[in-house]
């Protein structure tokens, strides 16, 4: 039986809501990019009116080696809520999640308005601050498999975010080396020019898929611009950390 855009918005909500997974969509039916992102919409459509805000977005997708771990090929966008957050050195509650993962990016926190496509040429004028950050995944999926429309609609696996020190818009974000460490051992190590050659670069596409979409980035807008290495798995008792080039060392724990 098919299912309309705002049941299945109500499923992947009830689904994050009770950490327990759901069937993937597209294991009853297609669904096109554009009901994709109106169903995450939709979606969090519920989270703001039970009194969450948003406080920005996220890429995803933005390096070959995540593309690859996921078997997909588009870069694509979710919404960042309030709730969402999770303190420098705070705890992630494992139990309010299903199967959660974790990778380190680069944040950038928005200085003014974005509501047209910028270019790199531009970018620097609209960055208020730039800081390591830690996102934590978690698809609602059974088996965390998904097809692109699929993952899209869940709102790109958001799950959760750290922020890093904020630091000034001139800290140098390009050819950073970056390492994820759990409970004290390396698990991944990569580069920050994996997100798309530049992280600055993921403020140009953000901006033309906000503007594709009808969407506008405000002042203050936080912009996660997609992992440099591969996400991991996280458990209970873990510690977390992410150790960056120029920007600090970020970090939360696992209860």
């Amino acid at each position: 039986m098919k299912h309309t855009i705002n049941q299945i918005a109500a499923t992947l909500d009830q689904a994050a809501l009770t950490a327990k997974a759901t069937q993937q969509v597209s294991s009853s039916q297609e669904i096109s990019l554009a009901e994709s992102y109106e169903i995450q919409s939709q979606s969090i459509a519920r989270r703001l009116e039970r009194g969450e805000s948003i406080t920005g977005f996220k890429l995803g997708f933005t390096s070959k080696e995540k593309m690859v771990q996921m078997g997909v090929h588009d870069i694509i966008w979710g919404r960042l809520t309030d709730s969402m957050h999770i303190e420098q050195n705070g705890t992630l509650i494992r139990d309010q999640f299903i199967h959660p993962r974790t990778e380190p990016e680069i944040a950038f926190k928005i200085k003014k308005r974005i509501d047209k496509i910028i270019s790199i040429e531009d970018v620097a004028d609209y960055i208020e601050a730039v800081a390591g950050a830690l996102e934590i995944i978690d698809s609602r999926y059974e088996n965390f498999k998904f097809s692109l429309e699929d993952v899209i609609a869940d709102n790109c696996s958001s799950s959760g975010y750290v922020l890093g020190e904020w630091l000034p818009p001139s800290t140098s974000v390009q050819d950073l080396s970056i390492s994820l460490i759990i409970n004290d051992k390396e698990v991944q190590s990569g580069n920050s020019n994996a997100i798309l050659g530049n992280p600055l670069e993921s403020l140009v596409e953000i901006s033309k898929m906000m503007v594709q979409y009808n969407e506008v980035l405000e002042a203050g807008s936080i912009i996660l611009a997609g992992a440099a290495t591969a996400a991991v798995h996280i458990h209970k008792e873990d510690k977390i950390e992410a150790h960056f080039k120029n920007l600090g060392i970020v970090k939360f724990n696992v209860s």
